[in-house]
């Protein structure tokens, strides 16, 4: 087998992610087939931290449409992703994955704080690393706390991950049957064409940075390793 392309990957998985076919919540069928897939790219050499979203709980965005203080709201957000990321820890260590969760607000009973140099060092000795709560920041997105923890800990390349939709598209697939996929885009094609793949702060970070983003359907055959071995699977958004 040849080597990855990348040895230090980011992982993003949305809420949405752990929901599976249902309509809210967990479908612990998709969360394990996410975990054995990060354990295969650890066991061919890969360091891989997470980030994971609340979606499939809440969305301060729209409890705020709702009438609540929006600052309030995406705090409870945070919370939401703690779950996810306790859940998935969880299923890694079943399998035998030595985990560390850290969250970017204080929880201690459940979860380390966030530290860089710890969440490196983490990395290094073979641990995958859960990062929670976001940026620790309202009004921030689990997209935009994706991209800064991926270029906090040097990562390589920030993997995408999605359910059921194959790349990014000039409109939601799942919409729209006319809709065309991308090979490839630059980050400032992404963000003029206002696709919605991540927002445009995350999309800013990782331009400034030079970290490429692949946007791939996890639920594919292979899906994560195919990424971090550098084939063509989904939407890869460089700088040109």
């Amino acid at each position: 087998m040849s080597a990855p392309k990348y040895k230090r990957i980011l992982l993003k998985l949305s809420g949405e992610a752990f929901k599976g076919q249902s309509a809210f919540g967990i479908d612990p069928s998709v969360v394990n087939k996410i975990s054995s897939q990060i354990k295969h790219i650890q066991k061919m050499g890969v360091e891989v931290a997470i980030v994971v979203g609340g979606g499939n709980f809440w969305r301060g965005a729209e409890a705020e449409k709702m009438g609540m203080d929006r600052g309030t709201a995406d705090y409870a957000g945070m919370l939401a992703t703690v779950i996810n990321a306790l859940v998935l820890q969880d299923s890694l260590e079943k399998i035998g994955v030595i985990t560390r969760t850290q969250t970017a607000i204080d929880i201690q009973k459940v979860a380390e704080p966030y530290i860089r140099r710890r969440a490196i060092r983490h990395l290094e000795k073979g641990r995958a690393v859960i990062f929670a709560a976001g940026t620790g920041n309202p009004y921030m997105t689990t997209d935009t706390a994706a991209a800064l923890r991926a270029i906090e800990i040097e990562a390589e390349a920030l993997l995408r991950a999605i359910h059921n939709v194959d790349g990014i598209y000039s409109a939601d697939p799942r919409k729209d049957p006319g809709a065309t996929r991308f090979d490839k885009l630059t980050y400032l094609q992404a963000i003029n064409m206002r696709l919605e793949v991540m927002d445009t702060t995350a999309l800013s970070l990782c331009m400034d940075n030079k970290l490429p983003i692949i946007v791939f359907d996890f639920m594919a055959d292979r899906g994560i390793e195919r990424a971090v071995m550098g084939e063509p699977i989904g939407t890869i958004v460089t700088g040109g």
